[in-house]
């Protein structure tokens, strides 16, 4: 593929997400535009749900797009330039073919269903739309030891459900457009907030308490993540640790905002990113002067 189309996968990512964009600035270049073409495919997998006129419209789409995947991982010929380039990384970076299908059935879920009894439940609907993104990521990035990547994976499945659930919490009030609620029946229960008055958009200290659990639990998922960073290939790490700390930057806007989710969607404004950033670089400067030392 052309040096346009990794151009073009730069521009969606720029778009999609700001975050991820920023976080890939510090890869190599060569490594940034793998994630910029895996971004871009996985970005499109998802509008096509998102964007659909209605549910036939979008299982339709979705199938279509599953169709050409196929074609493309068996070696057709396929025309679609997002899949084209998508395909080509996946193939130097042997990410294995079974990921973006599985991604395609994460989307598939926000199509057959908009509620969650359990959180085991939702965690399914998380590793499949996140979690299998940080696992291509694992591919394009690599590890310093290969005899790590089992181990690695499994940290970057957590940093997956970790930045999902930032997801949930932070869209609730665009997903309440959607008709989608991604709260598990069982946490509504358990703090005794009705489906009824989420719908409502009715903030009180009943919803704080139950998004204070929930921010509580996505921080659970970041700390039990964090020892998998130091697994990956140097030229790799940094932005990955970015990435993570901007991604929990998130949990404090909401909490910043009084856990008003329903009316405003909270962002990292970018003078926080660069000190996130800067912080971030200090203390690997510190790391490295205490290994010195020792």
């Amino acid at each position: 593929m052309s040096e346009s189309s990794f151009a073009l996968a730069a521009q969606a990512t720029a778009t999609g997400s700001k975050s991820f964009y920023f976080a890939t600035r510090f890869f190599p270049a060569e490594m940034a535009r793998h994630a910029h073409a895996v971004y871009w495919f996985c970005r499109t997998t998802d509008d096509i749900v998102d964007e659909a006129d209605s549910l036939d419209a979008g299982t339709q789409a979705l199938n279509a797009w599953e169709a050409e995947l196929r074609a493309g991982l068996a070696g057709n010929s396929i025309d679609n330039p997002i899949l084209q380039l998508f395909l080509q990384v996946q193939k130097k970076c042997r990410i294995p073919a079974s990921y973006p299908l599985e991604l395609i059935a994460g989307c598939r879920m926000d199509l057959e269903r908009q509620r969650y009894e359990t959180f085991t439940e939702l965690r399914v609907f998380c590793y499949r739309v996140a979690s299998i993104v940080g696992l291509m990521m694992c591919h394009v990035i690599g590890f310093t030891n290969p005899d790590d990547e089992e181990r690695g994976k499994k940290y970057a499945e957590q940093l997956g459900i970790a930045m999902q659930l930032t997801n949930i919490l932070r869209d609730v009030g665009a997903d309440l457009k959607l008709g989608r609620i991604y709260f598990p029946g069982e946490d509504l229960r358990s703090f005794m907030y009705p489906e009824t008055d989420l719908v409502a958009h009715t903030l009180n200290d009943t919803f704080r308490d139950l998004m204070k659990f929930e921010c509580q639990r996505a921080r659970a998922y970041y700390a039990s993540s964090k020892p998998g960073i130091a697994l990956l290939r140097p030229e790799g790490r940094f932005a990955v640790e970015i990435a993570a700390r901007v991604y929990e930057g998130i949990l404090r806007e909401i909490e910043a905002a009084d856990y008003n989710v329903f009316n405003r969607r909270a962002v990292v404004p970018a003078w926080e990113k660069y000190w996130i950033t800067g912080k971030a670089i200090g203390a690997s400067w510190m790391d490295r002067a205490k290994g010195r030392s020792l």
